[in-house]
């Protein structure tokens, strides 16, 4: 496709000049952008549309959708029990309020009423003390900005305010219904453009007064980039503020009484370590915490005697990473991550050792409900060949039952799921998990997907993915590749995939991908890999590292120019992740170094790419995307398609109605199946 454009850009960093010559794409509203993504749809579009097999994909797809899926319930006040639930091909997730365990469910907030395409989503609630007030958050078109609404969870009426300019909002009710603290952003119109995303605040919101008769209750001018998380403890004492400094998994820690309006204490303000607030009993603070110890420990401190020097540990760290702490019971339910995958055990407020609680094998604990006093809990398991399902754990007979568990026409006994480890380039061992039918032949001729992440400590544990399913019944190979950037083996695992070190990342997944052909599950020509978000920054940082290793890539609304990135929506938060190359000339060594749009050659046969984004994405932008696409196609040389895919009223995933989710998997699909000129079978 032929490109024009009336200006060349080039940037000096620290003295080295670096062309960008696609700037133009970065104005998403112009003629020239609109007309090229236009053109790059239309011949995506032809492309998908010419698979047999993309129509079977979908149906198979819709079929498989198709059962009524839950979250694990929460309890309030009397009785009340409140959860999400989709009927099987809803658009967006309903919620809904029970009286008892075997109370009819009523409809509280039903977001498919809201638009005709599904396209606004209900991406924050947070229930009253009582259960007879939430206060709610919609976002629309995949946006991450939501607008905060108030309900009476009986009659289904609302408040008549609208709380605007809210962003990762966190809602913290006082527990005399009276109103709730919750954070936000300034008005556009009071600050400049750069600072959008700064200026967070706390403010107290009345119940039945106006966003404009808000009082604000804390801020730091002094540190503008800080971010504010409300909490009111469950006892109703204490008011807490989570400090966070974008994607830093370092924090800090203030509070004050809840009925109190002085000053907050700095408890924890040296944002040396992680500290998730557990609970309180009294004055006593329960920590999950990385302070000396980057697998994690707990720790207790009481705010009325706080030095560092009377803080009393709970619970050391251990060989596996503490991964997440629920109490109730008054007892700690710990949730232990070995190798990748989750043990629970069940300790005494004091640490005492009380009972392992037996799981699957290889699986993920999700959410756990349940409060200090409950004598029950709900916990959500998955893993790779387990739907989705919600137990009951009853502390007064220690047993624990199904509650909830989903209807898929699936037979697990088909499929195996393992998990082998593999040496990196530099000697280290790496977790991979691999998922795939019974009785595969290892002859190196298996279609197969390989996914990662590798960022932000975030850890790829076992999930069940309807979408693995149809590629695995299709006889593909699944494989997740556990790198370094994530959490998976603590603090140190994930420093060791950032900044100066992310190459680390991306040796580890093409290791990954040698290792599956050395031992015979698929070849190049048939090893597709696949990420999104950072993971779309690590499979393009592969692609165009190792372009002969990869038969296919699926790149999803990725950060791809690691120069500028920064510089879009709230990039400038991830840089105690990535760096920065126009303050650090070390930092601009390194991110140019491997930076995707910064390191594609000329003449080069690139695999088959299909780079997918979405139009409204505004924490990603999809100039990110445009840009990529735009070089590769000009570099490649070949016949291999390299493809982009814009998505409509689409952000970076958040809030994705059921409808579109189907339709770009298939793409996904169908894409694969073209390239590796794959027929649809019908499943047994």
């Amino acid at each position: 496709m032929e490109l024009e454009h009336s200006k060349e850009f080039v940037d000096d960093y620290h003295g080295i000049k670096v062309s960008d010559p696609y700037r133009w794409l970065e104005d998403p509203e112009s003629s020239e952008t609109l007309d090229w993504v236009k053109e790059q749809n239309r011949v995506t579009t032809e492309f998908l549309s010419a698979c047999e097999a993309r129509e079977k994909i979908k149906q198979r797809l819709t079929k498989l959708w198709d059962f009524p899926k839950y979250s694990a319930p929460y309890r309030k006040g009397d009785n009340r029990y409140f959860f999400m639930k989709n009927d099987g091909l809803q658009d967006q997730f309903v919620f809904y309020m029970q009286h008892g365990l075997d109370g009819d469910a009523s409809v509280v907030i039903d977001p498919n009423t809201l638009s005709d395409d599904g396209t606004v989503a209900l991406t924050n609630r947070s229930v009253s003390k009582d259960g007879t007030l939430v206060a709610y958050g919609l976002s629309y078109a995949g946006s991450d900005w939501q607008e905060v609404m108030i309900r009476q969870t009986d009659t289904g009426r609302d408040y008549d305010e609208v709380l605007k300019r809210c962003r990762y909002a966190r809602i913290a009710w006082k527990h005399d219904n009276s109103g709730f603290y919750y954070n936000r952003f300034p008005d556009p119109e009071t600050v400049s453009e750069e600072d959008q995303f700064n200026h967070c605040r706390v403010y107290w919101h009345r119940l039945g007064t106006p966003q404009s008769e808000d009082s604000m209750v804390f801020e730091r001018p002094d540190m503008k980039e800080l971010g504010f998380l409300p909490i009111i403890t469950d006892d109703g004492k204490y008011l807490v503020l989570h400090v966070y400094h974008g994607t830093d998994t370092r924090n800090r820690l203030y509070f004050r009484e809840a009925e109190s309006d002085g000053t907050f204490v700095r408890l924890l303000d040296e944002a040396d370590a992680y500290y998730g607030l557990i609970d309180n009993v009294g004055s006593v603070f329960y920590f999950e915490t990385d302070l000396d110890a980057p697998r994690g420990r707990i720790i207790a401190i009481d705010v009325e005697n706080p030095a560092p020097e009377n803080w009393k540990e709970i619970l050391p760290e251990g060989e596996d990473v503490l991964s997440h702490v629920t109490m109730v019971n008054n007892q700690m339910l710990v949730a232990y991550m070995h190798d990748a995958h989750h043990l629970l055990k069940l300790y005494d407020l004091d640490g005492t050792f009380v009972r392992d609680i037996e799981l699957p094998s290889l699986c993920t604990v999700g959410l756990v409900s349940g409060k200090r006093h409950h004598t029950d809990m709900f916990i959500m398991f998955t893993s790779f060949l387990f739907p989705t399902s919600i137990y009951r754990y009853d502390f007064t007979d220690e047993t624990m039952r199904l509650f909830r568990g989903p209807d898929i026409d699936f037979d697990p006994a088909q499929f195996e799921a393992h998990q082998e480890f593999y040496t990196s380039r530099d000697g280290t061992r790496v977790p991979l998990f691999i998922v795939h039918k019974k009785g595969i032949s290892l002859d190196g001729s298996n279609q197969t997907l390989l996914t990662g992440y590798g960022g932000f400590r975030i850890s790829l544990t076992p999930f069940f993915s309807l979408s693995n399913l149809v590629w695995m019944e299709q006889g593909g190979v699944f494989a997740v590749a556990n790198l370094r950037g994530g959490g998976e083996y603590g603090e140190i695992w994930h420093q060791e995939g950032m900044l100066g070190r992310k190459q680390n990342v991306f040796d580890d997944f093409i290791a990954a991908g040698e290792w599956l052909i050395e031992n015979d599950y698929t070849c190049s020509e048939r090893l597709a890999i696949s990420g999104g978000s950072n993971g779309g920054l690590l499979v393009a940082a592969c692609l165009v590292q190792r372009p002969e290793l990869f038969g296919a890539v699926l790149c999803s609304v990725p950060v791809i120019d690691m120069l500028r990135y920064h510089r879009f929506s709230i990039g400038r938060y991830w840089e105690h992740e990535y760096g920065n190359a126009e303050k650090d000339p070390e930092h601009f060594r390194f991110l140019f170094a491997y930076s995707p749009l910064h390191n594609i050659i000329d003449d080069v046969a690139y695999p088959p790419t299909l780079i997918a984004t979405a139009d409204t994405d505004d924490r990603v932008v999809p100039a990110h995307g445009k840009k990529f696409a735009a070089a590769l196609q000009e570099a490649h040389t070949g016949s291999h398609p390299l493809l982009l895919r814009v998505e409509t009223k689409a952000g970076h995933g958040i809030g994705k109605p059921t409808t579109k989710i189907i339709e770009e998997i298939s793409d996904r699909y169908a894409f694969l199946f073209r390239i590796f000129n794959l027929k649809y079978a019908n499943p047994a």
